[in-house]
């Protein structure tokens, strides 16, 4: 057979990249319509219910419903409903950064210790009874727990440029999940019964305990850092096919990975010091945009948003059904759905290596 008349010449290719192409971007806009549909769900469920239709004349033009619903809807489920989204987005973006700078399918803020650093930033404000000069009383607990949380990613970044290599990295960071998890125990048994009580519900992940200047904070956040990680998406790309190979593309990878891992601190420390841990959705998102499409950014890293926001949007939906009458920490939902997940992802890859 000839190259002309091989079905793989280059116009055949162009033909079916394009087909891709369509394809992926159709999955996109279908994520996004059921990030939006997961959005008025989670903001129509709860003790009182309310039709779809009732939340979004409230949402829109609140004097055509009743000042209950009115108040139901933007007062008390359209701050939580927001966070889920944003949340979800920034950790699911960071988790997918994480895994393709690293190498590693089983990378994520949860589980190299960022998450961890974040909740020991947070027993020590709340133990210690800490307080910081010139800041409000509501953003000393989130300051502690960025500040721990993106003194972590350093910690990585600082080790991925020595001869540790992306494995070693990987090995830190859970040794750091590990002592961060050790150290919060210790303050754990030190506490007082109320400080104790407190800590515990934080560390279960909440995302109704944020309001209107801590949500613009973390929209404002995700904004400025995903145009920059779209930047960096061909290169991202490129590196998926190892770093030798990317750096002969022009890319490069020292920048480039310190560039994706200052934007992982900055995403998970601020996600983390607002709701509390929340895990896996770092981990989970990244897979299925990735089951989706494929490995180029330029489509992957939108993608990672909706999953990520998707994921975080249905469990906070789930966080309300669960027991009638509850509404349990959203954190435990996503423990619930991950951990499976994370299960099935360690066992396919010793599959593979073995």
């Amino acid at each position: 057979m000839t190259l002309a008349q091989s079905p793989m010449t280059k116009e055949g290719l162009a033909a079916r990249y394009r087909r891709t192409q369509r394809r992926r971007m159709l999955w996109l806009v279908l994520a996004v319509v059921c990030v939006g549909l997961a959005f008025l769900l989670d903001i129509a469920t709860g003790p009182a219910l309310l039709s779809p239709h009732r939340v979004l004349r409230a949402l829109l033009d609140p004097t055509s419903v009743t000042l209950a619903e009115a108040t139901i809807v933007r007062s008390l489920r359209l701050p939580p409903a927001v966070t889920a989204i944003l949340v979800g987005a920034a950790l699911s973006l960071a988790g997918m950064e994480m895994q393709t700078v690293l190498d590693n399918p089983l990378a994520s803020p949860f589980t190299l210790g960022l998450s961890s650093a974040a909740t020991f930033g947070a027993a020590l404000c709340i133990v210690l009874g800490t307080t910081l000069p010139h800041l409000p009383q509501a953003w000393i607990l989130p300051a502690y727990a960025f500040t721990f949380a993106f003194g972590a990613a350093l910690l990585l970044q600082a080790l991925s440029r020595m001869r540790g290599g992306r494995d070693g990295v990987v090995l830190f960071g859970i040794a750091l999940f590990f002592s961060f998890n050790a150290l919060v125990a210790l303050l754990q048994f030190a506490a007082t019964e109320q400080a104790l009580q407190q800590l515990v519900f934080w560390t279960m992940g909440n995302v109704s305990r944020t309001d209107w200047p801590q949500i613009g904070v973390l929209a404002l956040v995700l904004a400025a850092i995903t145009p920059l990680s779209l930047r960096a998406a061909p290169g991202l790309t490129a590196l998926r096919f190892g770093a030798e190979r990317a750096r002969t593309f022009g890319v490069d990878v020292d920048q480039l990975r310190l560039g994706a891992m200052v934007r992982i601190s900055i995403l998970t420390g601020v996600a983390v010091a607002f709701v509390g841990t929340i895990g896996f959705v770092g981990l989970v998102g990244p897979h299925l945009a990735r089951l989706l499409m494929g490995e180029d950014h330029r489509l992957l890293l939108p993608m990672s948003l909706c999953t990520g926001a998707l994921l975080l949007s249905l469990s906070s939906t789930a966080s309300k059904l669960v027991v009638p009458g509850v509404t349990l920490p959203i954190g435990i939902v996503t423990a619930l759905i991950g951990v499976p997940f994370f299960l099935a992802l360690i066992l396919r890859r010793g599959r593979r290596d073995g």
